[in-house]
């Protein structure tokens, strides 16, 4: 079982808590946040009242120097303060007493120096008030100054001027501006904070979904890998690391097709097909090449498209089938096997009926019935054949010896048509040969009469009284085709999809025969590496194409 899968039962208290935890701030950060503002402020304003008392101990002093020093001291006994308290402890109204205590501070040393510009320290405690207290900051930042200005102005005995009220409108000005700005970062920082919390949110719900997806996909018995557009390995479940020794293209097991015998080359592996951007269904790959321990695979792949609609690379899902491929394999050895032994005592019989229909002394009525006896065992013998021959071309198994040559398409395809005529003549079928052109084709003769005879006598059973049956040969060089068109009662979209199933009928099994004749076509087309295809719609017929080569490939040299 994968981490994710173990750690599933304690998931919803893990994201319980991480809710509870992003909901509840810790109140020891925001006391900290608080001391360390304090400290931050207080200590600016001591390094500049520090640089300006070392200068003016060190030049002359238009004032009180006792009573500026006593504005020195007194600002930095507040700073000292300052480091001392723990904050953190305290109610937040506390801390406005640190820029209360260095207005009185700066306002000694004004007093020392009435003239001086050293009302410009007021700066550092109105902009704290103002920016850590709101609104009731400002305004009391602002009426504090204004107030000690006009007590200064009325005990130095001296005419208001511009002098006098600029510097208290600098004041609020700057502390305005402060309060201002301290608003636009709260709201800044609680908008961060909303989307954090919502961000959150959203990384929780993905991993729950996340964690949901991976339990589903290692709950299934088949491998499931995702591919990326750039053809890395993302996702793959429990199933798939079973078998990913035998997904690997780089793994020592030999890949085999679907027949178990040809070697598969590496760039046709399924997940290298996936990497080009290939979508396949059910390729079956045989891995391994000991008999007891090689398993089968049947494989699909899928595109997946992102958004925008561009390539997002792709799914492949393997599943292993070795035991319905053995079986399958046991079931068509059986029948063969039993076919076999059939045949002989069938090919006894039917000699046995020849000598007996031959004698001259038979009477009629039993020379009937010994003729509708051997039409019987003829067809039970044609039964047996057919099973003989789909055990043989089994895609798991095939077995059967082909010896192809240099023939012409036509010269096979015309003695199967004058072959069916008598048949076709009794429903009023005409067969029109007027398309077949010579057609040159590389394949067993044999094999190939069987692969026609077939198809004819399909488009014969399936058509109507009176109808047509349509023979045609052409070619290209590279490729030749042979055509068998109906003009019957079609196939239907349910029928299509079995057809060449064996012993699949199509019409429910209402027609004669075993249902293995379209099975080894296909088979026999397929084993000359060519192709059968159909076209076919109900109440207008059917179409058979069968595509070979016209001339020696190189892969039927080797």
């Amino acid at each position: 079982m994968s981490a994710a899968t173990q750690d599933a039962p304690h998931a919803p208290a893990r994201l319980a808590l991480g809710r509870w935890r992003a909901r509840e701030p810790d109140p020891d950060v925001v006391d900290r946040t608080r001391d360390r503002t304090a400290t931050l402020n207080q200590l600016l304003l001591t390094s500049v009242v520090f640089v300006l008392g070392a200068l003016i101990a060190v030049s002359e002093f238009p004032g009180d120097p006792v009573l500026f020093f006593a504005g020195v001291v007194a600002v930095m006994a507040v700073t000292g303060a300052t480091l001392l308290v723990p904050w953190n402890r305290l109610a937040r109204g506390w801390v406005a007493a640190v820029p209360a205590l260095d207005v009185l501070a700066i306002t000694v040393m004004q007093i020392a120096a009435p003239e001086s510009a050293l009302g410009l320290l007021w700066i550092f405690p109105t902009t704290w008030l103002a920016g850590s207290f709101g609104l009731l900051g400002l305004v009391a930042a602002a009426v504090s100054i204004a107030g000690i200005t006009g007590v200064l102005t009325a005990l130095s005995a001296a005419d208001a001027t511009y002098r006098t009220l600029l510097l208290p409108l600098v004041l609020f000005a700057v502390a305005t501006t402060s309060h201002l700005i301290t608003r636009r970062s709260d709201a800044q920082r609680m908008l961060l904070a909303k989307q954090s919390q919502l961000l959150r949110s959203v990384l929780a719900q993905t991993r729950r979904q996340e964690q949901v997806v991976t339990e589903m996909l290692d709950a299934v018995d088949f491998g499931v890998v995702r591919i990326d557009a750039d053809g890395a390995i993302t996702v793959a479940n429990d199933a798939q690391a079973r078998l990913q020794q035998a997904l690997d293209t780089e793994s020592v097991e030999p890949a085999f097709r679907d027949d178990g015998t040809t070697r598969l080359p590496a760039g046709e592996l399924p997940v290298e097909r996936a990497r080009r951007g290939e979508s396949f269904d059910d390729q079956v790959v045989w891995f391994g090449s000991d008999p007891a321990t090689r398993r089968a695979l049947t494989i699909s792949a899928r595109r997946l498209t992102d958004p925008d609609g561009a390539d997002a690379g792709a799914v492949v899902v393997s599943r292993d089938v070795t035991s319905e491929l053995n079986a399958l394999r046991a079931r068509d050895e059986l029948i063969a096997s039993v076919s076999h032994e059939l045949r002989t005592p069938l090919t006894s019989i039917l000699g046995y009926l020849d000598l007996a229909i031959e004698d001259p002394g038979l009477p009629e009525t039993v020379r009937a019935d010994l003729d509708i006896a051997e039409r019987n065992a003829e067809r039970l013998l044609r039964i047996v054949a057919d099973i003989l021959t789909a055990s043989s071309f089994s895609p798991s198994s095939v077995e059967a010896s082909l010896a192809p040559q240099h023939v012409d398409a036509r010269d096979i395809v015309l003695p199967a048509a004058e072959a069916a005529v008598p048949r076709a003549q009794t429903r009023g079928i005409t067969i029109d040969t007027t398309g077949l052109e010579p057609a040159p084709v590389w394949a067993d003769p044999l094999r190939l009469r069987q692969v026609v005879d077939n198809l004819v006598a399909n488009a014969i059973t399936y058509n109507k009284d009176g109808g047509v049956v349509y023979l045609g040969t052409t070619t290209d060089g590279a490729s030749s085709w042979i055509l068998v068109r109906d003009t019957g009662v079609g196939i239907s979209e349910a029928d299509r999809s079995r057809l060449f199933q064996r012993y699949y009928k199509a019409g429910g099994g209402r027609r004669s025969g075993t249902g293995l004749g379209l099975a080894i076509t296909r088979d026999i087309v397929r084993a000359h590496g060519g192709e059968l295809g159909l076209h076919s719609a109900l109440g207008t017929g059917t179409t058979f194409i069968v595509k070979l080569p016209a001339r020696e490939t190189e892969e039927s040299t080797s």
